[in-house]
């Protein structure tokens, strides 16, 4: 299990504790602080990968010492860590409510509306987590008349997150001073300022699934939509026996490559019982 798991989860997944999502975690003056600066000021996300990039060109030492100093910090305040659907599905189920809401890394990359972001609460009407996105005044994420959220029965929001399946798009889920969690996401490379961070960067800010993919050779047909959608270029096809196979070091355990197999060769398989990822967070 991640250290998260016995940090904050007394040994059971961390993410699935329903004490973590509690309304009386905002009664931190702190945590409140962190979220309201988090989303009301997005260009501090634009200057931080701005200072990766420049963080990419010095000696590695440098790099890897810095890289543990970010990594260390943002589980303190803001980490996450990559979850499949099924699980969401039962954090869906004991939550009480569910708000989408515009996602502020594609605020950042893209300068488009990207409503790819839930906040969830323990809470009826979003709780205290939506109703402080609520006080942002004039922010992107909740616009003076609050028009940038939406309310989602349970149904409605496995429903669209299905829909991201298909699209490539990673379910993860996210703290605010941790172990808060107000918020689950749907991430890429190409746009999720996190997941450029962890992957592209290797600098992590999420820690992988609980799980790891695998291929049935017997079923797969080697048609390789599954590559399409991995994000972490953890599929890799065989020219000489027209299938494809999962590295298991560097497969994130999201199981979207699932979402696109026409005859459901992929499985996930617990992350401890297979050796050669057991300990790779």
């Amino acid at each position: 299990m991640c250290e998260f798991c016995l940090k904050h989860g007394e040994g059971k997944k961390w993410y699935l504790q329903a004490k973590n999502y509690s309304d009386e975690l905002l009664s931190d003056m702190r945590r409140r602080r962190m979220i309201e600066e988090f989303f009301a000021n997005p260009g501090r996300l634009t200057r931080g990968m701005e200072h990766l990039k420049r963080l990419d060109k010095a000696p590695n030492f440098i790099k890897g010492m810095i890289g543990r100093i970010i990594t260390s910090r943002q589980k303190k305040t803001h980490f996450g860590q990559v979850v499949p659907i099924e699980e969401i599905e039962q954090i869906f189920g004991f939550v009480g409510s569910i708000v989408r809401v515009a996602c502020i890394c594609r605020e950042v990359t893209l300068q488009k509306e990207k409503r790819y972001c839930y906040g969830v609460s323990m809470s009826p009407d979003g709780g205290q987590f939506t109703r402080i996105l609520q006080g942002l005044d004039k922010s992107f994420l909740a616009g003076p008349d609050v028009s940038g959220m939406e309310t989602l029965s349970k149904e409605e929001a496995i429903s669209a997150l299905r829909d991201h399946e298909r699209e490539g798009l990673c379910h993860t889920v996210w703290t605010f001073q941790s172990p808060f969690i107000g918020g689950i996401c749907n991430c890429d490379r190409s746009d999720c300022l996190a997941m450029r961070c962890t992957v592209t960067h290797s600098i992590p800010v999420m820690f992988r699934a609980e799980y790891v993919a695998e291929v049935d050779p017997d079923a797969c047909l080697g048609c390789r939509e599954c590559m399409r959608v991995c994000q972490f270029g953890a599929i890799v096809y065989s020219a000489s026996n027209r299938k494809v196979t999962i590295d298991q070091k560097q497969c994130y355990g999201c199981g979207i490559c699932r979402s696109v197999c026409k005859t459901k060769a992929i499985r996930l398989n617990d992350r401890n019982r297979v050796p050669a990822a057991a300990n790779v967070w």
